[in-house]
């Protein structure tokens, strides 16, 4: 049995995606994984050093690691009304926006890509872990904060407002779905293996989806909130038809963020093909 190294994150659409996948509940067509749970940021920091052999990466970071990994068709958190929001105790101006210090989760993550896009000017930012982002804003040791995940659903009970959708704004400018993060695989894999993982994986993702109980204790296990209906709003909003294959909707929109972000020299040219053939 070939065994191979996973990353991924504790949020509930990473552990709804890979629970039949990690623990055997489908055909993994003689692959076992090594799973490392861990922040966005952390995983794209091990993808910089090559220390998984899968894992999820922000797309933001994806473009800097494509010489070494390739993006499978199916594992993307990509959508519409998907994206981060910039929040604050209390509504800003654009110029305060810009002067604000504004907490991020990971200088590589597409969040942070989407925020630079909407206010380059905005430059002032901290590095935070995004389940303490909230919290960060409300003790008053930053001005506002750009969240993600399931604190989506949370800001407004803890008396925070929303500055921008920063999805929104990127679905207004391109005219394309938000690319969040995605499921790379080593490039240097054989092109056999690559496909037998993208395989697997969106064997796993539709068996998660015909039997939604099956994954609920290993999701709550490791969720930030649990609450069932933020977790259940959470997996609904960022795992959808796109997360079992692409598709060339799909595809046309991680292309397109990637154009825009070499546009803005913000990554240098790719020039490795970026999607696993099916």
């Amino acid at each position: 049995m070939s065994q191979l190294s996973l990353g991924f994150s504790p949020c509930p659409n990473d552990t709804f995606i890979f629970d039949a996948l990690v623990h055997q509940k489908i055909d993994t067509e003689g692959l076992s994984f090594t799973v490392s749970l861990a922040d966005v940021e952390e995983l794209n920091e091990k993808a910089f050093k090559q220390e998984l052999d899968i894992t999820k990466l922000s797309y933001h970071a994806m473009a800097f690691c494509l010489d070494d990994y390739q993006l499978l068709n199916s594992g993307s958190a990509l959508g519409s009304g998907v994206g981060p929001l910039l929040i604050a105790k209390k509504k800003l101006s654009k110029a305060e926006i810009n002067d604000a210090t504004i907490a991020i989760p990971g200088k590589y993550t597409t969040a942070n890509f989407l925020l630079s896009l909407a206010y380059p000017e905005a430059t002032n930012k901290v590095e935070t872990l995004f389940s303490e982002i909230e919290t960060a804003v409300i003790e008053g040791r930053v001005d506002a904060g750009l969240i993600i995940h399931e604190n989506r659903f949370t800001y407004q009970d803890k008396g925070l407002v929303k500055l921008m959708d920063l999805g929104n704004y990127w679905e207004e400018k391109s005219n394309n779905l938000i690319p969040l993060g995605g499921i790379v695989v080593k490039r240097s894999f054989d092109e056999q293996l690559k496909v037998k993982i993208d395989r697997v994986l969106k064997r796993s993702i539709n068996f998660a989806f015909n039997n939604r109980a099956s994954s609920r204790a290993y999701i709550q296990e490791h969720a930030q909130e649990i609450e069932e209906s933020v977790i259940r709003q959470h997996i609904d909003l960022y795992v959808n038809e796109y997360s079992i294959d692409l598709g060339d909707k799909g595809r046309n929109a991680v292309n397109h963020l990637f154009e825009e972000a070499l546009d803005k020299k913000i990554v240098k040219q790719i020039n490795q093909p970026i999607f696993v053939e099916k």
